[in-house]
């Protein structure tokens, strides 16, 4: 059987390798591994994680990757061929206690559906076969969704209880800051949740499900899984507003929680836009994921691109007459420093340190599926696409996992 390594001694650093698509300015790679190795603002000071990353496997080299100049900054961190040299550290056997798998930027195919072909998966699967080779485990983190192959992304999470690891993944959104500080009381009735955020398909699609996930999984009984996903584009999603297929309410929520309304009127900044003006202050066509869980809770997804510039979440909850709505902050996003990635690391070195996920690796797999099955449904012209592969049931407690200060 299997033995899963524990949580390094208090005088032993956890040692961490990196799996990354690319390594260069403003990619995840960057921010992520950036921050493990020099640190990060935390609260009133800088805060120093108590984990070494030794080892890079970097799959390309644009010209302006970074990976080299970190490799001759830091003096213990070494850049491998290949992953398996990565994770036994040029040996045979597994050497290192955690690893970090960023497949996010690079020159990637894009298929017919509109999918970056991240590898993933395949950092996945090369890192699993050291660790059955090795006859052991440990802590994985996967950056953002798990692939854009449900059977594949299924298979992560298969594999991870297989082999008995802790498996975390996702973005930053569940863990940064709010606007209000608030959570969904837990255990609460909600009715339906509305999220708005921006992107496009495939990315930052998955950026407003987590939003929308992070909060229904809060409701009383938990997460019941998926029963259908419809997503539509275009003149679709206007229709569909005008037809009620989600709550009006709701939407301006989340518009009035935005810090980048777009007014229809420059020289009238503070108007709310009519349902009139909102077609013409969305620069690309709108998208909506429309979800129906199996438990009667439904959910609506809109990338509504330069109407707004971030994402916004409310949900109707049974009892209360006003609905709960909030702002996931991310500051001035990728062009400054992107502090947002500060929580997402805390947790991570939670993850390497304890050998504990903070979440649910469930929450990762049902909002990988809700975003394939968002492209699909878009692919085969905004069908109702049914998902009884979306049954992913799984409990949380009432712990708050985002940042509050």
């Amino acid at each position: 059987m299997m033995s899963h390594s524990t949580p390094a001694s208090p005088d032993q650093r956890p040692r961490l390798a990196a799996l990354v698509s690319e390594y260069r300015r403003y990619s995840h790679g960057q921010n992520i591994v950036d921050r493990l190795m020099g640190g990060y603002g935390w609260e009133d000071q800088w805060h120093y994680p108590a984990i070494d990353v030794v080892s890079l496997y970097v799959d390309q080299f644009p010209e302006n990757d970074l990976s080299r100049e970190r490799a001759s900054r830091y003096p213990g961190l070494t850049i491998y061929p290949t992953i398996a040299e990565a994770l036994t550290l040029g040996g045979d056997q597994l050497s290192v206690d955690g690893v970090l798998i960023i497949g996010e930027h690079g020159d990637y195919p894009l298929n017919e559906r509109g999918q970056m072909l991240y590898p993933r998966y395949e950092f996945f699967q090369e890192a699993m076969e050291v660790f059955r080779n090795s006859g052991n485990s440990v802590p994985v983190f996967n950056d953002k969704h798990l692939s854009w192959n449900w059977s594949w992304a299924h298979e992560m999470v298969q594999t991870s209880r297989e082999l008995g690891f802790p498996f975390m993944a996702g973005s930053s959104i569940p863990v940064c800051w709010r606007v209000p500080s608030i959570d969904v009381p837990f255990g609460s009735e909600i009715e339906e949740i509305v999220s708005v955020g921006v992107g496009g398909i495939d990315t930052y699609d998955f950026h407003a499900l987590e939003g929308i996930q992070c909060l229904a999984e809060r409701r009383a009984g938990g997460e019941t899984g998926v029963a259908s996903v419809e997503a539509l584009r275009g003149d679709s999603v206007w229709q569909a507003l005008d037809d009620g297929a989600w709550d009006p309410s709701l939407l301006e929520a989340c518009l009035c929680r935005s810090h980048t309304l777009k007014p229809a009127d420059e020289s009238r900044r503070h108007t709310f836009p009519t349902r009139e003006e909102l077609p013409n202050l969305v620069e690309k066509p709108p998208v909506a994921y429309r979800i129906q869980y199996t438990d009667g809770l439904r959910a609506t997804m809109l990338l509504l691109n330069g109407l707004v510039r971030d994402i916004t979440v409310a949900a109707r909850i049974k009892g209360q007459s006003e609905p709960l709505s909030l702002l996931y902050y991310l500051g001035s996003g990728h062009e400054m420093q992107p502090n947002f990635f500060n929580p997402l690391c805390q947790h991570i070195e939670a993850l390497m340190e304890t050998g504990s996920a903070p979440y649910p690796i469930d929450r990762n797999l049902l909002t990988t599926g809700l975003s394939i099955a968002g492209v699909e449904s878009l692919h085969q012209g905004g069908i109702v696409l049914q998902t009884p592969h979306l049954d992913v049931t799984y409990q949380i407690d009432d712990k708050s996992t985002f940042r509050r200060t």
